[in-house]
């Protein structure tokens, strides 16, 4: 048999490397992606024991980059991303969180509760059965709880309860919606949004710890505000430029910053106590996510599994979970939403609450 021809050898082997180059490139391709198709898992399943805590393995979540400030629903994937700490399995939940339970199944009606960061030791706050409370919040103390409360028409104030002998302050006393207040963790102000029915107004309003020389921060529209580990940031929401966003800006008004770039962001979000993470959801109705990324908006990664609806997220006090509302286990159900927590690294989701009715709006405290 005549040996192969030069030519011949020559085209063998460029047919080898063509397909040599093509099998590589199926294996590390980095074409651009949707960012929800990128981060979808499956949702948890299993069955749970009623009034027990319940540990869940969820799946690891790719990361990916995205630019503060420009707005986006596409970004590229990346193996790169928020480096959250990875917590040892001895690190248990601490301290106690505050919600909105509506044990009577009627909004009008809701009501403050708490409980251990365990689930253990519920117990209903609030004794006002006919009115609404709703937005609560620890203060740095954990040894008062703040929340707005339904005044007349139109008309919700702050108010102050101590959990200890359950007496109550009112803070604010403005005609308006008052809601989502905090105390900043150094305990000397006070932050909450005030909208006017009359005005279709949201601003962001600062008083000193008791609710006096109240007043909004000029320039500044938005809701669901939250402070900065060291009280001198605030962090909101607002749609001042179109779809709604996170943004930062210094008590006085200064250093107006965007940080985020998710569509269809809610409000309710929380900073990390070491400053160097915020948490927030995102997404359509009945299907949002919790979102982790650095203070500047950077690194965005979902941090729960998809398929729960999960949203409302607070920082443990430890900064090493992350307490949220979620429909795992009735999704579709107006009265199916419970209070959950997650590790920081998107591990050992856990239900703490097991109820026939909303409990919803989770704060971490001490």
């Amino acid at each position: 048999m005549n040996p192969l021809r030069p030519n011949k050898i020559q085209f063998i082997l460029t047919l080898f490397i063509f397909a040599l180059t093509v099998g590589c490139n199926r294996a590390v391709s980095t074409q651009p992606v949707d960012l929800f198709a990128t981060l979808q898992a499956s949702t948890p399943s299993g069955v749970y024991a009623p009034q027990a805590t319940q540990s869940i393995s969820t799946p690891d979540f790719n990361f990916s980059t995205v630019t503060p400030g420009v707005a986006s629903t596409s970004v590229p994937s990346s193996d790169e991303g928020t480096s959250v700490p990875s917590p040892s399995s001895s690190d248990q939940p601490q301290g106690h969180i505050v919600f909105t339970c509506q044990v009577f199944k009627v909004q009008a009606m809701d009501q403050i509760c708490i409980m251990n960061a365990d689930g253990s030791g519920f117990r209903k706050l609030t004794t006002r059965d006919g009115v609404r409370h709703f937005y609560p919040s620890l203060s740095p103390n954990g040894q008062s709880v703040l929340y707005s409360e339904f005044v007349t028409e139109n008309n919700y104030d702050v108010f102050q309860l101590d959990i200890d002998d359950g007496s109550l302050s009112q803070l604010t006393n403005s005609y308006g919606v008052d809601n989502a207040p905090e105390f900043s963790p150094d305990g000397e102000s006070l932050v909450y949004m005030h909208s006017s029915p009359a005005r279709n107004t949201y601003q962001i309003f600062v008083a000193n710890g008791h609710g006096n020389n109240a007043g909004n921060i000029s320039g500044v529209n938005g809701w669901d505000p939250t402070w900065s580990p060291d009280s001198n940031t605030i962090l909101f929401a607002s749609d001042r430029n179109g779809s709604v966003q996170l943004y930062t800006v210094k008590t006085d008004g200064s250093k107006l910053t965007r940080i985020t770039n998710l569509p269809a962001i809610r409000g309710r979000s929380d900073w990390s106590p070491d400053g160097q993470y915020i948490v927030t959801y995102s997404g359509e109705a009945w299907n949002r996510e919790l979102y982790i990324m650095f203070a500047d908006g950077s690194s965005v990664r979902q941090l729960t599994p998809s398929g729960g609806n999960s949203q409302g997220p607070s920082f443990s006090p430890d900064g090493k979970w992350v307490v949220f509302t979620a429909y795992f286990d009735h999704y579709g159900d107006d009265h199916g939403c419970e209070i959950y927590i997650i590790r920081v690294d998107g591990t050992d989701l856990r239900r703490l609450t097991d109820n026939d009715y909303c409990d919803y709006q989770p704060r971490w405290g001490p």
